[in-house]
């Protein structure tokens, strides 16, 4: 059995390459149509078919690919802003002669907590975060450095520190975060991968993150249903539906899902074709 490997979130699904028809960039030109199931983004018209398009990251991680990036991207905007406040009270301290109150660990602080336990495979975001430590441990050093050079009188050497470390490790830092923000948004394009049951029409469309790899497999090497709760799959009664077994690649774990599975019909009640020329309605 030949099949095709796609990423949804941290997890990778399998689906056979006699199933899929085709697949494309996900533009978000979707028709929406009143339905229940949040999994179901609309519809789009695929050679004059009308095709459901349903989000993978809903239904096997319960939030979209899109959510979950985003608020990666929120909790980075927080935790610039902790690191603008923290040089701001720093500045205070040493101007004003009180106590300075922020962390000087930077383990301790809350993006030090989250940087040393965050984990990615996305290998660009990789690349930026491991240049964030260098920066990050020489801001919270300079705290103890100009402290003590205002508690040994020597208040505009430690100004002079405190501008000096602005310009240079803090603006680092602070592109540091922009650039991570920057390439989450930029490297999340979906795609949309068109599945068929009789080889020629589209049956539905489903919304993954990327394209992983091709495997083969015999059909005994796809693990039954109550082995995948083994190894964090939760599985709802609409990924129930959808799946056929889990298969095992060294350490990770592919889910092999039958979008033949997915009812159709349902989803298409109220859907009334966009009259183009594309689709050859005129």
């Amino acid at each position: 059995m030949d099949l095709i490997n796609f990423r949804v979130g941290k997890k990778t699904i399998s689906l056979k390459i006699l199933d899929i028809l085709l697949t494309e960039r996900y533009e978000g030109n979707l028709t929406s149509l009143p339905n229940e199931n949040p999994s179901f983004l609309g519809v789009k018209d695929y050679m004059g078919t009308p095709t459901p398009i349903f989000d993978l990251g809903l239904i096997l991680n319960n939030q979209s690919s899109y959510e979950t990036n985003q608020s990666l991207v929120e909790l980075l905007q927080l935790r610039e802003q902790d690191h603008k406040a923290w040089l701001a009270e720093l500045e205070l301290s040493v101007h004003n002669d009180v106590p300075f109150t922020k962390s000087r660990d930077p383990k301790q602080t809350e993006f030090g907590k989250w940087f040393y336990n965050f984990k990615t495979d996305n290998e660009d975001l990789k690349a930026i975060l491991s240049r964030f430590e260098g920066p990050h441990d020489r801001l919270h050093s300079i705290a103890d450095e100009v402290l003590n050079l205002c508690n040994k009188g020597k208040k505009d050497q430690a100004l002079a520190t405190l501008e000096k470390e602005k310009l240079t490790t803090f603006t680092k830092l602070i592109r540091l975060f922009e650039s991570a923000r920057d390439q989450i948004i930029l490297d999340h394009k979906p795609i949309i991968v068109f599945t068929t049951e009789d080889g020629q029409q589209p049956h539905i469309g489903l919304l993954v993150d990327r394209v992983e790899d091709n495997i083969h497999c015999d059909e005994s090497d796809i693990k039954p249903l109550h082995e995948m709760t083994n190894v964090g799959f939760d599985i709802d009664p609409q990924t129930k539906k959808m799946m056929k077994g889990l298969i095992k690649q060294g350490d990770n774990h592919s889910l092999v899902l039958d979008p033949s599975a997915i009812f159709r019909p349902e989803h298409l009640h109220d859907y009334e074709p966009i009259e183009t020329e594309e689709y050859g309605l005129f």
